[in-house]
């Protein structure tokens, strides 16, 4: 790039030829070089090269210049918002340092199958770097290395939540005063859907709405009304209306805009959804369940002057509206505001109708913040432990026990429920005996569940030194010659319906007595004595189906199950490649399969070899000169 260039012309002087006169790209000015080095096309490759051409080239592109500013910025887009505008930054430092938790990431991801991908806490790694890293993988080629993005969407799943807990420990230590049960239901949402874009400023733009609504409401009825003048970035607590009749106005204004225009409803078709619990998911549907309308309800009328106050009333979450211009205790100087039953109002002795049988008067307190989100938390988790048993079930156990436990670190129920749980599912076993220890401390009378499980524990950490060998299924072997369709084939179930993936197979039906009676598995043709299959519904469940049920489908389709990844790396139209650990334990289904798609969808299937790709930024990782 610094090579001379001659003049078409070369001047006579006293009949000499004059030397040629030459113009190098070095000597053009600083910023013309700069721009030229920030052209798209050039990569962090080229601009490491041509900073070894010479002395000149390495100025202009030196740390804290634009050039490697440009390169940053170009590369990793998301990482803008962590610095100031105009910031001076050692952007080639940074470059360098983005770029090594990159590779150091995806060697994780790739090797994480094989151990709890919480020693991602390990890493020691800039969290904002870690994360656009996931996220680069994640949102790469949809159908291709599936595996990597199953591992990396746990990894950023775990980094997200225990970022939440942070807050969430911060926001506890805060004086009760200064609680919003709205930022504590924002940070329960956030934590079990750490995934989702779920946001306090998101959440209070959606209440400025609604907001805003009101206030048209209350200008057409009363245009002088104080409310009027509240500015919605005040913060809470700044104005309260003091007269009974203005706050009257504000409810009646409040429920119309919730209830009539808006059509927020109590979701009593599927109570038991926790999509009623999300606060998010409830602004996005319009329904709820009493205490998640009840937190949405109270924080509108606060920002609109009235103070309501949580009550945790058995069985339906109510809040109540003082009538009294001091503070009272009086039961019967409150009004009770039913934000499930459309904002209704009730006296005291209703409330009980809501429930059907007579309370006592402590139950018509008001409770802090803290215990409004233990309440909403105490409902995810019943809703976890109705669960299926499934992954899904288990997730939201899980969730919620930690939320809860950081809320109440020593509630001895709980945590042995935490202890069981991770015992059950097999994850984790260090934390385990750490729980049980806890447990210990707290209760001595918890000896006997509690020596149970450290004794199992500390098997499976055993077991963990010393893990066994997957059992390996060979389709020649003789005892599986009945076994017809293998793993990676797409198919349909006869019966139900259903599209699902094969991950497994058994010569014969391995579950148990109860299960096949149950199931009803001797009304079938070949009842238990045929093969079955492990299959990924696409409904999101696993299930086990006979071999006579299913058949391959007709025009085979991806298969949306959250589990897919972990089994297979690539979807390729006709069928799923298994991974490296799925065909370590099927080893001849890879050929098998490929010739089946062959011979039901009339051409050529991909190869068998056909390994998860490397795109052109993995072979960018292993540039000397970043490392």
């Amino acid at each position: 790039m610094a090579t001379s260039v001659a003049q078409e012309e070369q001047p006579i002087l006293n009949g000499n030829i004059s030397e040629p006169q030459t113009k190098k790209l070095t000597y053009l000015p600083t910023e013309l070089l700069e721009h030229i080095l920030c052209f798209p096309v050039l990569t962090h490759v080229d601009i490491c090269n041509v900073s070894c051409c010479c002395k000149r080239l390495h100025d202009v592109s030196h740390g804290r210049g634009k050039v490697w500013e440009h390169q940053y910025k170009l590369r990793w887009p998301r990482l803008q918002r962590f610095y100031r505008q105009n910031e001076s930054c050692d952007w080639l430092r940074e470059y360098k340092t983005r770029h090594r938790v990159g590779i150091q990431i995806r060697r994780t991801v790739e090797s994480i199958s094989k151990r709890f991908f919480t020693e991602i806490e390990s890493l020691g790694m800039p969290e904002h770097f870690c994360e656009d890293e996931l996220l680069f993988i994640l949102n790469s080629d949809k159908r291709k290395s599936l595996t990597l993005k199953y591992y990396a969407r746990k990894i950023l799943y775990f980094l997200r939540q225990q970022n939440i807990l942070r807050s969430l420990k911060t926001f506890l230590e805060q004086p009760a005063e200064q609680q919003s049960a709205l930022e504590g239901a924002v940070l329960v949402d956030q934590y079990c859907n750490p995934l989702a874009d779920v946001t306090l400023d998101g959440v209070s733009v959606q209440l400025d709405e609604i907001i805003e609504k009101a206030k048209k409401m209350l200008r057409i009825k009363n245009p002088s009304h104080p409310s009027l003048q509240f500015s919605l970035v005040c913060a809470v607590g700044d104005h309260v209306i003091e007269d009974f009749e203005l706050q009257r106005q504000v409810l009646f204004a409040l429920n119309s805009v919730l209830y009539e225009q808006l059509q927020y409803k109590g979701n009593e078709c599927d109570y038991y959804n926790p999509l009623n619990s999300y606060i998010h998911q409830v602004l996005l549907r319009h329904t709820g369940i009493p205490i998640s309308l009840s937190v949405l309800y109270m924080t509108l009328a606060r920002k609109l002057g009235v103070q309501l106050e949580p009550v945790n009333f058995p069985n339906h979450f109510l809040l109540r509206w003082c009538q009294k211009p001091r503070k009272s205790e009086d039961i019967y100087d409150f009004v009770y505001i039913d934000a499930f039953g459309k904002g209704k109002q009730l006296k005291a002795k209703e409330c009980e109708y809501l429930i059907g049988h007579q309370v006592t008067a402590d139950y018509y307190n008001a409770i802090s913040t803290t215990e409004v989100l233990l309440r909403m938390v105490g409902n995810l988790l019943n809703i976890g432990k109705r669960g299926e048993g499934n992954e899904k079930s288990y997730q939201l156990l899980r969730d919620s026990l930690d939320l809860y436990l950081t809320i109440n670190p020593d509630n001895v129920q709980y945590l042995l429920l935490q202890a069981r749980l991770y015992f059950h599912l097999g994850i984790w076993p260090e934390k385990v005996l750490d729980i049980l220890q806890h447990i210990q401390a707290l209760d001595p009378s918890q000896h006997g569940a509690v020596g149970y499980l450290v004794q199992h524990t500390l098997e499976h950490i055993q077991h963990k030194k010393h893990p066994a060998t997957p059992e390996v299924k060979r389709r020649s072997a003789p005892e599986h010659l009945e076994v017809q369709y293998s793993v990676g084939l797409i198919m349909k179930h006869k019966r139900s319906g259903y599209n699902c993936v094969i991950y497994g197979w058994d010569p014969k039906c391995t579950m148990s007595q109860e299960w096949i009676t149950t199931m009803r598995v001797h009304q079938l043709s070949n009842g238990a004595d045929q093969p079955f299959y492990n299959v990924l519904v696409q409904d999101g469940t696993c299930r086990y189906a006979a071999q006579e049920n299913l058949e391959p489908h007709s025009s085979p389709l991806e298969i949306g199950h959250p589990e897919v990844g972990r089994y297979f790396s690539e979807f390729t139209e006709t069928h799923y490649v298994a991974n490296e650990e799925l065909q370590a334990r099927y080893p001849e289904d890879t050929g098998e399969t490929l010739d089946t798609v062959r011979q039901l969808y009339h051409r050529n299937a991909p190869g068998s070899g056909s390994q998860e790709g490397t795109p052109a930024e993995d072979q960018n990782h292993q540039q000397a000169m970043l490392m």
